[in-house]
């Protein structure tokens, strides 16, 4: 399939609920996340923020390796099958967390759950499958809405069902789960043809494999980079959200949830509806150089923030920037070939991985370490970092050949 057609609606209906579920799966446990911890690990909130970086990072570890396996076994099996067997699983790895009383077992499910949550490659796959080129761009927008959606219900369950107690919120995401896998059992069609359809080489299924082969396209390397850098900063909102509001403002989870909410909602109307009408008009080479532009501006503001209300009412204006992954994306389907798609989708999905792999141990020790009582008290240090980066990004973009971009 090269569009999208009134056939395919259904099953894009079901690609965008997997997405949001995979985005619940990092957003549900933010607002309970900090008392969650210290309720089966003991310590104080610093401590808890330690563990919760290395939670995220264990998360992101396995979306890392098993992104292009994904990805690659999508290729030559189809999309379907893969989508199907990983909502399974992490229907099940959710109702595991819902009992975890040890670290050890939470660490666990985040192990499991991090590998069903790398079905975004087969997801973005999907989108690459029925969408022609002129749109790739503003469907993949579409992956970052589906994802707003999920801060939105995530945070939102996360922090409201959390009055019913921490485990509540895992049994709702084990129950949309297993819904969301009997819907997609009915409607979702295969979209892998033999015309490109792929053979499964494990020289090319893992990260190292994929990067390489993927990095020989012209421009694509510097692109993944450019990803990298942009999710390292971006990852500053999960990372250290819900301790931050909580040590700067003093917000209970059901604040925390409320304000993440805003967030994802400007989030998916951003990426779902405002940048179908920006890359049409500015193209794609201008509308990522907005983005760094507005998230430098975006992150010194929380840096410096010292009122909760204003930071709430702030919340929501941050997410006009998060403009740049969809287009970069779209960038780099149009470069990979039809065979490639779910290659190319899996190795994203690492480049993501690895930012999320290390920023949340960077952001969560400089959190600390600004909140330590030893030095400058600054709570909104990591943001300060996340606006470095963004002029790291301008000035990485800036200097690639225009020709390479367009």
């Amino acid at each position: 399939m090269t569009t999208e057609t009134p056939s395919t609606r259904l099953p894009f209906t079901f690609i965008l609920i997997t997405l949001v579920l995979d985005a619940m799966g990092i957003g549900l446990i933010l607002p309970v996340m900090p008392d969650l911890i210290r309720d089966v690990n003991g310590g104080d909130l610093g401590e808890a923020a330690v563990w919760g970086g290395v939670l995220a990072t264990t998360f992101a570890v396995m979306q890392f390796l098993f992104g292009p396996t994904l990805g690659s076994l999508s290729d030559r099996y189809g999309r379907r099958p893969i989508l199907l067997i990983s909502l399974a699983v992490m229907a099940v790895d959710y109702l595991v967390m819902a009992v975890a009383g040890t670290i050890w077992l939470l660490f666990l499910t985040r192990v499991v759950g991090g590998i069903t949550a790398a079905t975004q490659s087969t997801a973005g796959a999907f989108i690459a499958d029925i969408s022609p080129p002129e749109k790739k761009a503003q469907n993949f927008g579409l992956i970052g809405a589906a994802f707003g959606m999920g801060f939105i219900f995530g945070p939102m369950i996360g922090g409201l069902l959390s009055e019913f107690g921490h485990r509540a919120p895992f049994y709702a995401a084990a129950a949309l789960a297993t819904a969301n896998l009997i819907f997609g059992y009915f409607v979702m069609p295969e979209t892998v043809t033999n015309r490109i359809r792929r053979p499964f080489d494990w020289s090319r299924a893992n990260p190292f494999g994929a990067f390489q082969a993927l990095g020989r396209l012209p421009g694509v390397a510097r692109l993944l980079l450019l990803v990298f850098l942009y999710e390292f900063a971006f990852i500053v909102y999960p990372a250290t959200w819900a301790f931050f509001t909580q040590e700067r403002f003093g917000w209970s989870p059901a604040m925390v949830g409320l304000s993440l909410a805003s967030f994802g909602v400007s989030m998916a109307i951003v990426q779902g509806g405002i940048i179908r009408w920006i890359i049409p008009r500015f193209g794609d080479r201008n509308t990522v150089i907005y983005g760094f532009l507005f998230n430098f501006f975006a992150f010194t503001v929380l840096m410096l923030l010292s009122s909760g209300w204003v930071a709430l009412a702030f919340t929501p204006i941050t997410a006009l920037g998060a403009v740049v992954t969809p287009a970069v994306q779209g960038m780099m389907s149009r470069i990979a070939s039809d065979d490639q798609q779910g290659e190319l989708q899996g190795v994203i999905a690492s480049s993501k991985a690895v930012a999320m792999i290390l920023s949340p141990l960077v952001m969560t020790q400089v959190f600390w370490m600004f909140t330590s009582g030893d030095g400058l008290y600054l709570p909104g240090a990591p943001f300060g970092l996340a606006a470095a980066l963004m002029l790291v990004c301008f000035a990485v973009f800036v200097m690639r050949p225009r020709r390479a971009v367009a």
